[in-house]
């Protein structure tokens, strides 16, 4: 009993440094370097087109692409943009010339037919290197899938963005990185699992 209670208290006094340790195994961040485009898939409008405008201004890339998602019901009657609408803004008020933003596939409805429509874009331009850069936690689930799909062919990067709202070093303190951190552990098996 005196050795549960004392495992117990040891977690308790350090777990900042056990969840923090967590999420540091769980990461995984691409250093970026020049491709041949950059590539938003659908759910990061904050995070993600900043990112790619970065990468642009830097010269690392001259085109961005942006996946084709499933229209929402309020989407298709014009009541919100929609996903392409509201990251090619984005892109244009951060200084992305109209003629380097194009988009890729039509109706995609998760990650894994955004990196099958990928690869499909990238046979056809016969691209060899692409960056798609998304969230901490989701990194890991779509280099795997990026990787798993893509094969040797084409060098994929799959760099990690910090947000604003939480961070590796204190997930645990607010219930959007609770909830992004155990949403993903479950997508990854799901995507191991199925894919």
């Amino acid at each position: 009993m005196a050795a549960i209670v004392a495992l117990g208290t040891v977690v308790w006094v350090e777990r900042a440094a056990l969840l923090r340790s967590a999420a540091n195994a769980w990461i995984v961040s691409d250093e970026v370097g020049p491709a041949d485009a950059v590539a938003i898939f659908g759910g990061g409008p904050d995070d993600r087109p900043f990112a790619a405008a970065d990468y642009y201004r830097r010269g690392l890339v001259k085109t961005i692409l942006i996946a084709n998602d499933r229209l929402s019901p309020s989407e298709k009657i014009g009541a919100v943009p929609t996903s392409v609408e509201a990251n090619r803004e984005v892109l244009l008020k951060l200084g992305v010339p109209e003629a380097s933003i194009a988009t890729f596939g039509n109706d995609l409805s998760n990650t894994h037919e955004e990196v099958l429509a990928l690869q499909a874009w990238a046979q056809a331009a016969g691209a060899r290197s692409i960056i798609v850069p998304t969230e901490l936690f989701s990194a890991r689930r779509l280099r795997w899938a990026l990787h798993h799909v893509f094969g040797d062919g084409v060098t994929i990067r799959v760099p990690a963005l910090e947000r604003d709202e939480f961070g590796r070093d204190d997930w645990w303190r607010h219930e959007g990185g609770v909830v992004a951190f155990q949403n993903e552990v479950l997508k990854y098996l799901y995507y191991r699992i199925k894919y």
